[in-house]
């Protein structure tokens, strides 16, 4: 079944096997941020804008929601939209990371800038770097959630 929520400013949607999800836009927001969860149960995230405390706590809702409901294994974070993060931006998925422990999920950072890639090397990070595509980031979350 598919899901879709409002947030007040984030536009979230959700794709799940063979169900059309409904879209909403936000109220007020030049930017979208979107979370779509894809049949093989990775959950793709693409902030776009600004990703403060408060846009990052409404992201940490719904993707731990996806995560403890047991339909999220591995998160993709989709930077290329993103043009400014502060500690908060870190801290999200940092918590993601951990929640993803208890599934043994796996995790991929995409196409940061060149300062926020700097800022998750020096945060122990950089394993989980990858320029490319969502289907690069997919292929390699494949080998990682099968232990390839």
């Amino acid at each position: 079944m598919a899901e879709n929520c409002r947030i007040s400013t984030t536009f979230v949607e959700y794709k799940e096997s063979g169900k059309r999800p409904l879209n909403y836009e936000p109220k007020g927001g030049i930017h979208m941020n979107q979370i779509t969860l894809t049949s093989g149960g990775i959950v793709i995230v693409r902030p776009a804008g600004e990703l403060d405390h408060h846009t990052a706590d409404s992201i940490k809702r719904e993707v731990s929601r996806l995560i403890f409901g047991g339909k999220a294994s591995a998160v993709i974070w989709d930077l290329g939209s993103l043009q400014f993060m502060d500690s908060a931006g870190i801290g999200l998925i940092l918590g993601r990371m951990r929640d993803l422990g208890a599934v043994e999920g796996g995790t991929v950072i995409l196409n940061p800038s060149p300062t926020m890639k700097k800022m998750f090397e020096l945060s122990g990070l950089g394993s989980h770097l990858l320029e490319g595509t969502q289907e690069d980031a997919i292929k390699r979350l494949g080998g990682i959630l099968h232990g390839k």
